[in-house]
């Protein structure tokens, strides 16, 4: 069969049902019994037995003796595991990047936390002919610019020294941890013109189900496209995408 580059769209209707039953259990949040689990996936009390029991076999279904009833088993644990180490994070947020361009015509960068520092992992430049431009590799100024902040505001430690890098840099300790809590509030930051004399950047966390930090979305560009009102709503957009993005993990 000659290769497409996309995946085969002819479904198999028992896989169909069996995730089903998957889904419902997940979703039920408590064991079920054979007909309620039937009830609840439209598919015949037998089939969904048959499929319990190829479920049970390898761990993905667990068979509960006192109750006769089924959970999800501990192998949906381990396969999650696995999958959240396999995960491509920029193939992940690649789409949401480029409509972040569609959207603001400005340049969409993300970024990973690491042990001190936040780095630009990969961006998606703005069409513009004045634009801001990124940098794979780069690390992002804790203190001066939005992406900083945001590391800052979900555990990054800010730098000891305040370097100024422009009038607007925030160069006092007790300034920048005010600023940290709006952040923390508020759940998007911004730095107009504090790294560079023209440049704004808004950025958004991208937390997994445990709430940490695995990494950064952001805008940036010119200051004089990017006024409060514009920010504001990007912080939005930026937000819907980091959920997105967050679903994967």
């Amino acid at each position: 069969m000659a290769r497409t580059g996309r995946p085969a769209d002819r479904q198999v209707e028992s896989v169909q049902k069996a995730i089903a039953v998957l889904d419902v259990l997940a979703a039920a949040g408590e064991e079920l019994g054979t007909n309620e689990i039937a009830r609840r996936t439209g598919v015949n009390a037998s089939t969904v037995s048959r499929l319990l029991a190829t479920l049970v076999a390898p761990g993905l279904v667990q068979y509960h003796q006192a109750s006769g009833r089924y959970g999800l088993g501990i192998r949906i644990l381990q396969l999650a595991g696995a999958a959240r180490e396999t995960l491509d994070i920029r193939r992940i947020a690649r789409p949401s990047l480029e409509d972040l361009v569609a959207v603001s015509g400005e340049t969409a960068t993300l970024s990973v936390p690491g042990e001190h520092d936040v780095m630009t992992l990969d961006f998606v430049q703005s069409p513009q002919s004045v634009r801001s431009v990124a940098e794979v590799g780069r690390n992002s100024v804790r203190h001066a610019t939005a992406v900083g902040k945001v590391f800052l505001a979900h555990g990054g430690r800010a730098p000891d020294e305040l370097t100024r890098f422009t009038e607007h840099t925030i160069t006092d300790h007790d300034v920048l941890e005010r600023e940290i809590a709006r952040i923390r509030e508020r759940g998007w930051a911004v730095s107009r013109a504090e790294r560079e004399p023209d440049l704004v950047g808004v950025a958004v966390p991208v937390l997994d189900a445990d709430g940490d930090l695995v990494a950064i979305l952001g805008v940036q560009g010119p200051r004089g496209r990017l006024d409060e009102a514009r920010a504001e709503v990007l912080a939005g957009t930026l937000g819907e995408h980091a959920r997105t993005v967050a679903s994967a993990f």
